[in-house]
């Protein structure tokens, strides 16, 4: 006897309430946390931390050349890398606290920091 049958009217309608609630939390527990800072780091020693409430760009000189760092009101972003491939300026705007771009030819880290982000992802694993 399949163990469908054995399941009663009540018992379905848990069933679709668990995953309507499953559905419905999802959204709500995956964000990550509200940034407010972004921390510049060259060589892993710390260049700038920058507020993210006002417009703003800024530069680091690297290892081959200049990076460009674009800040704006809750995000940031590597706008110009000297890097061949472009990675860091490939993912675009960071607005989630943790979230890095990092640009490894050049030696040039962007971070956001804040509060309640997930920790430990970066470019590779995010």
């Amino acid at each position: 006897m399949p163990w469908r049958t054995l399941l009663k009217p009540g018992d379905w309608l848990l069933l679709l309430a668990a995953a309507v609630s499953v559905a419905a939390s999802y959204p709500l527990l995956w964000r990550g946390g509200v940034a407010d800072r972004a921390i510049v780091k060259r060589d892993g020693q710390l260049v700038t931390e920058l507020a993210l409430n006002l417009p703003r760009k800024y530069e680091v000189t690297g290892a081959i050349g200049t990076t460009v760092i674009e800040v704006q009101p809750g995000r940031a972003r590597v706008v110009s890398d000297p890097g061949p491939r472009q990675y860091c300026v490939q993912q675009g705007w960071l607005t989630r606290a943790n979230a890095v771009a990092i640009c490894a030819p050049n030696h040039v880290t962007l971070q956001l920091s804040g509060r309640g982000g997930p920790n430990g992802y970066d470019t590779l694993n995010y």
